[in-house]
């Protein structure tokens, strides 16, 4: 569910989505009148930020599912040809044009068929959003993201419902199609959740950047601050300002979702002593428990691996349990090069220390 706390990670998709080809496939006649009227008054929100829509009807009376657009304010208009001809493109792209949103007859293919695949190339989707009956859970439940490249290694080692829908949505994106979204169509109000959170509700395939780990930008240190203050608060920690981060703005790295800041990490360099310290590990609250962090701390360890530096060491008060799943052992402060002993001592935390030999 999209939380007001993350109000932020909403309103970052509005400019995104702005002018984008959305291709929104529903099984009209199989899924609840509620579920599918709530669905419709979503679409007329995205079409009101500027989304462009394309409606593919999956089964059911495709006038019906048209009469309830109205009824929705949805400045929709009937294509003439199923989604299966070759010139139905072309008709989309006028009706996308002149500012109104395009519904299909997509009943005579499977959600994710060949021909599906091939309109929405055509027509310049960013995203293919199919809203069934039947849906993709991985160990029983919706996978966030999964990266097309990796679901042969998905199917292979997990359980998996809705394989052929998995496949068929690698497929796509290996064709071309940047993003599929298969959703519980059931599910009230699955759209703008699935849409408007970072990780959404749903599975979604992706064959472009999503999740990743970067360096951090200038423009980043505003928001860093504002996620790790509230940890400096709650555990005393020291705190840095905008000038203590610009400073060492190379140590840095930040992962991003949609290019949305969850997380940070810094590798502070100890030359003179061949070691590195891991710190700044942290990840939003309304993003822990997601494995965030370990993979933040293994991408500085491959940093300092790279660098040929032979051992990484943290220091933490709240943390101890993370940094021992990680591979780290607990030492004492022998173990810190001497300028960075000689702060901790003087600054009078009572902070642990961990270290690993990489």
């Amino acid at each position: 569910m999209v939380e007001k706390s993350d109000l932020r990670a909403v309103l970052q998709y509005i400019p995104q989505f702005r002018g984008k080809v959305f291709c929104v496939l529903i099984e009209a006649g199989l899924l609840p009148e509620p579920a599918v009227a709530e669905t419709l008054l979503d679409l007329a929100v995205l079409e009101d930020l500027g989304v462009k829509l394309v409606l593919g009807v999956l089964g059911g009376d495709l006038k019906d599912l048209y009469d309830w657009t109205l009824e929705c304010e949805i400045m929709a208009a009937r294509v003439t040809r199923p989604i299966s001809d070759e010139l139905a493109a072309q008709e989309v792209k006028e009706i996308l044009g002149r500012g109104q949103s395009a519904i299909i007859d997509a009943s005579g293919s499977g959600p994710l068929d060949a021909a599906v695949v091939d309109f929405a190339k055509l027509i310049g989707v960013s995203k293919v959003i199919a809203l069934l009956e039947e849906s993709i859970l991985v160990n029983g439940q919706p996978a966030h993201a999964i990266r097309a490249a990796d679901v042969p290694a998905v199917l292979e080692k997990e359980n998996v419902e809705g394989r052929d829908l998995l496949l068929a949505a690698a497929e796509a994106c290996r064709r071309g199609i940047p993003r599929v979204h298969v959703l519980n169509g059931r599910q009230q109000g699955v759209l703008v959740d699935e849409l408007f959170s970072n990780e959404g509700v749903g599975t979604m395939i992706h064959a472009d950047s999503y999740r990743v780990i970067r360096e951090l930008r200038e423009e980043d240190i505003p928001e860093l601050l504002g996620m790790i203050g509230r940890v400096v608060r709650r555990t005393k920690l020291v705190a840095r300002n905008y000038e203590d981060i610009q400073t060492k703005i190379a140590d840095y790295r930040v992962m991003a979702i949609d290019d949305n800041v969850v997380g940070c990490v810094a590798l502070h360099e100890y030359a003179d002593e061949n070691c590195a310290e891991v710190a700044c590990l942290y990840v939003k609250q309304a993003h822990e428990g997601r494995g965030y962090g370990i993979e933040l701390a293994a991408h500085a360890e491959k940093i300092a691996y790279e660098k040929n530096i032979p051992r990484v060491f943290a220091l933490t008060n709240r943390a101890a349990n993370f940094f021992n799943r990680a591979g780290y052992t607990q030492t004492d402060v022998s173990a810190l090069p001497a300028k960075r002993r000689a702060q901790f001592e003087a600054s009078g935390r009572d902070s642990l220390v961990f270290e690993k030999t990489l």
